[in-house]
């Protein structure tokens, strides 16, 4: 029978998101890869209870994570109700919708149906009562955002969610929704975004500004610009390499030229006594609007390497200035 390291947090890094009470580890784990249905539980139980006795209490999933979709979340629940389960005041878990999360015209996008719809399944999915922060996975062009954000603050008055989170919405769609969930006293604490040394989405379209001058935060995915910022492809890469729709622009002056830019940052984190995806953790923390990096690992090994990443998380002002020229130029 499972029992959680009693050191569990004793180096933990937990930082707070915003101004609110939600605070979280600098490091989450994410269900979005290698946790679908042909996942071995073995493994997947393996690596999600090393993360938990490590200091990392946050998962974060969505009805989506797969393939197929929902099976992400039936796998959680699995290793959550067999292991997990009495250390439940202590997690942290998240789900999302607004993507491919049912048949029909109803399983898509942020309507106040298709929220509320899929939050149900997720939790019976899980087998919990409540998630901790329940995230509207993606801006819906067709749905005002009032309705938007009273769904959002109608899961919390119903006792199915703590706090309210929204992902992939950009500056200006956040500033607008922020102003329904102030009015309705909505728990809003979080928008979770693409971000990393390459993918600067955040920051040029002022994002990262506009969240912290409502005091909210930041959760970054796809930090390692899907094994882009690690040491795998700095021989070159392949024809055949698949890159997320957030990170494809990075390639847009060729390989070549990236594969370049990649050494240049390897270099740098060298002297920084760690590997490229370790600094390419780091580096997403040095910023406090950014309260968590949401990372995967499938094996116990790769997770340990991301956990080392904590061991430096301050960078000189040159530091930051070669990596933005190197980024930039």
């Amino acid at each position: 029978m499972y029992k959680a390291n009693d050191d569990r947090y004793e180096n933990a890094v937990v930082r707070r998101a915003g101004n609110s009470g939600l605070q979280l580890p600098a490091l989450s784990f994410g269900l979005w890869h290698s946790f679908g249905d042909d996942a071995n539980y073995g493994d997947s139980e393996k690596v999600m209870l090393k993360a938990f006795d490590s200091g990392i209490f946050c998962f974060d999933n969505a009805f989506n994570y797969g393939p197929s979709a929902g099976a992400a979340e039936r796998m959680f629940g699995e290793v959550y109700r067999a292991n997990l389960k009495p250390y439940r005041d202590e997690l942290v878990i998240t789900t999302k919708a607004g993507f491919n999360s049912g048949l029909g015209p109803y399983g898509n996008f942020s309507s106040r149906k298709t929220l509320i719809n899929a939050l149900d399944g997720s939790l019976k999915r899980m087998g919990l009562d409540y998630v901790d922060v329940y995230y509207s996975h993606r801006f819906d062009p067709n749905t005002s955002l009032a309705e938007t954000a009273e769904a959002l603050d109608s899961v919390v008055r119903s006792g199915k969610a703590l706090y309210i989170g929204i992902s992939n919405y950009n500056a200006a769609q956040t500033k607008e929704i922020t102003k329904y969930f102030n009015e309705l006293h909505t728990p809003f604490v979080v928008n979770q975004a693409s971000y990393n040394m390459l993918n600067r989405g955040v920051e040029d379209d002022g994002l990262i500004k506009t969240l912290a001058d409502e005091h909210k935060a930041l959760v970054a995915y796809g930090p390692l610009a899907e094994g882009l910022l690690t040491d795998k492809y700095l021989n070159g890469m392949p024809d055949d390499v698949k890159i997320h729709w957030s990170n494809e622009f990075v390639i847009k002056h060729g390989k070549d030229e990236l594969v370049k830019k990649l050494n240049q940052l390897n270099d740098l984190a060298k002297n920084r006594n760690q590997n490229l995806a370790q600094m390419s953790l780091a580096w997403l923390l040095h910023d406090k609007t950014v309260a968590s990096v949401v990372t995967g690992a499938s094996k116990v090994n790769h997770l340990e390497d991301n956990l080392k990443a904590l061991n430096n998380l301050d960078f000189t002002n040159d530091e930051l200035t070669e990596i933005d020229k190197i980024v930039k130029e």
